[in-house]
């Protein structure tokens, strides 16, 4: 394929593909239902790495991080649809905390040591958690060992 694609034509695509004409597979996933291909897609990305180190080769990591940000766009394409947020929300977010954790780039602070700026950043997360409850910290806390979990247990049983 000769055509380059951007960012909005790909947005297309995907809601095109979970549209009343789309792909019935696309279609009918969720969030849940998505899981599996979401660490799937984590894991050929980690190997496409590893074959870019190995053979200095970058396709197959080219395509794995597409596959990467399909589960991204399909995830965001759900919640949209489900009126919860939307893939400029995710972006904006994003854009907002490396903005807000890197200030030796964005507000003028001067670098540092590589230890200097792991400490700036934890301490910018702790900032940022601090206007949170202590409860709201142990679900996000329990629900990412929960995921752990998940994540451990579906790749043992893919072995």
């Amino acid at each position: 394929m000769d055509k380059k694609y951007n960012f909005e034509e790909l947005r297309s695509v995907i809601a095109a593909l979970r549209s009343e004409n789309g792909c019935p597979w696309d279609k009918k996933q969720t969030h849940e239902s998505l899981k599996p291909c979401m660490i799937n897609e984590m894991v050929e990305a980690v190997a496409g790495i590893n074959i870019y180190k190995e053979t200095g080769d970058g396709t197959n990591l080219c395509e794995e991080l597409g596959d990467v940000l399909l589960q991204v766009l399909l995830q965001s394409q759900i919640a949209e649809e489900e009126g919860l947020f939307n893939v400029e929300d995710v972006i904006s977010g994003l854009c907002e905390k490396m903005i807000r954790r890197h200030p030796h780039v964005f507000a003028g602070q001067a670098p540092g040591s590589d230890s200097a700026l792991l400490a700036r950043w934890d301490e910018i997360k702790k900032k940022e958690k601090s206007g949170r409850s202590k409860e709201h910290e142990k679900t996000l806390k329990d629900a990412e060992k929960a995921a752990k979990i998940e994540v451990f247990q579906y790749l043992e049983s893919d072995l």
